[in-house]
């Protein structure tokens, strides 16, 4: 990632950590939250990588190919819609950021290839308007929902589950953060 080493770290961090918990939350549920839940520890995994800060060029490639592994496994599922088409946006931005620094960092100049600062402006803005819009919607399920007065209370399971939904979304929320402060030091 290009800019300041300190951001990078924080970056990995933020990502490590919630893909942690993504294992952990995948854990325990089943079906289609255990598969959204797999694809997201895989994401921030891999964000968690390519935010470390790096000097070498080739390791780009690296990410390029494992995003572009991981791109191909989600184009099947996305063609259905829904969270699997956010997880094959996401891959494709991690392949094309890759992209973008790896040919930064081979010293190529402006106007040859994707070597520019940025890469292709159309493309890093469309990304940055898609996930600015992903957060802020993830963003809103956190808002907390009113409950009349005497409504039903949940507790037990229900309120666990109810819980565990709420850091799922926090969990999407700083992903997609991570992702915006990666494509802003492109």
């Amino acid at each position: 990632m290009h800019g300041p080493a300190m951001t990078g770290w924080l970056l990995a961090a933020l990502c490590g950590s919630t893909a942690a918990y993504c294992l952990v939350r995948m854990r325990r549920c089943g079906g289609a939250a255990r598969t959204a839940a797999g694809g997201e520890a895989v994401m921030g995994f891999g964000m968690a990588a390519m935010a470390v800060p790096v000097s070498v060029p080739q390791g780009w490639v690296v990410y390029a190919a494992v995003f572009g592994a991981a791109s191909l496994h989600a184009a099947w599922p996305a063609r259905r819609g829904g969270h699997h088409l956010h997880h094959l946006v996401g891959s494709l931005a991690m392949v094309y950021m890759a992209v973008v620094m790896a040919g930064a960092g081979s010293g190529a100049h402006g106007g040859h290839g994707l070597a520019d600062p940025g890469g292709i402006p159309l493309v890093t803005g469309a990304l940055l308007a898609y996930y600015a819009a992903y957060v802020v919607r993830a963003g809103t399920r956190l808002v907390p929902v009113a409950v009349p007065a005497g409504g039903p209370v949940a507790d037990g399971p229900v309120a666990a589950e109810a819980a565990g939904a709420g850091v799922a979304a926090a969990c999407r929320v700083s992903m997609g953060t991570a992702m915006l402060a990666m494509l802003l030091t492109l």
